[in-house]
């Protein structure tokens, strides 16, 4: 029966979601600067949440750097990116596996959202796009990373690539890890069934970058990182 049910809550979610996204490129695509289209893609984020029903709650938005930051998410859903969206300040770029760049309209606003884009299957083209993004970190741009780079049905915080690290050692930037926690109930990674619930963004305290000559300086970013979302999360180590 709540299968059934879940249908038209679902139909629901899909309408919202297309008319919501598509009102954010129709206004969003033109503005001219793009702190304000990220600022729009916020408001029409927040949006889908107020008129799915699905309760967005987020916490420690003073912990974030009033600059050039890198932040850590843990990733469980396909609706965790539109979560960021909605919960980050718009002076941050999302870092983002490149398949995204090739999904039609979906690429399209990421672009004009001034997203990195990062390949994860040739490493040349990877190398290429990891030094662009060390660029952007160093020109004062504030960057979002999801360090695992994609999800699993298994449940359980994975590994954690080291690109979102590397760049903020290499630049003396502060990590802030942020817990999701909700997103995996809400949209399960095998299911194209949403649900009714709460998605819970607790931004945390931001990790202080190690001395930019200590070699080791990248690896300290991630496990401290690693282990100050794996206490939040109420979720397995799959590394363990």
């Amino acid at each position: 029966m709540r299968s059934v049910l879940r249908l038209p809550y679902a139909a629901w979610c899909a309408a919202v979601f297309v008319a919501v996204a598509l009102a954010a490129l129709i206004v969003g695509l033109p503005a001219p600067r793009v702190t304000l289209r990220r600022g729009i893609a916020r408001a029409a984020a927040r949006t889908f949440f107020l008129l799915s029903g699905i309760r967005l709650h987020v916490t420690g938005l003073d912990r974030l750097p009033p600059g050039a930051a890198v932040v850590v998410a843990n990733h469980t859903s396909y609706i965790d990116g539109v979560v960021l969206q909605a919960a980050l300040p718009a002076h941050f770029a999302f870092v983002i596996k490149s398949e995204m760049g090739r999904v039609p309209v979906a690429g399209l606003l990421l672009r004009r959202l001034g997203s990195e884009f990062v390949e994860r299957f040739d490493r040349h083209k990877g190398g290429v796009d990891a030094r662009r993004v060390l660029r952007a970190a160093a020109g004062g741009q504030a960057l979002a990373f999801f360090p695992e780079g994609t999800f699993t049905d298994a449940v359980g915080l994975g590994r954690f690539h080291s690109g979102a690290f590397v760049t903020a050692h290499r630049n003396s930037l502060p990590v802030v890890p942020v817990a999701i926690r909700g997103a995996r109930r809400v949209l399960p990674p095998a299911s194209a069934l949403p649900r009714l619930g709460r998605i819970e963004v607790e931004i945390l305290e931001p990790i202080a970058p190690p001395d930019a000559a200590e070699r080791d300086g990248a690896v300290k970013l991630r496990q401290a990182a690693r282990a100050a979302i794996l206490a939040r999360i109420d979720e397995p180590d799959l590394e363990a």
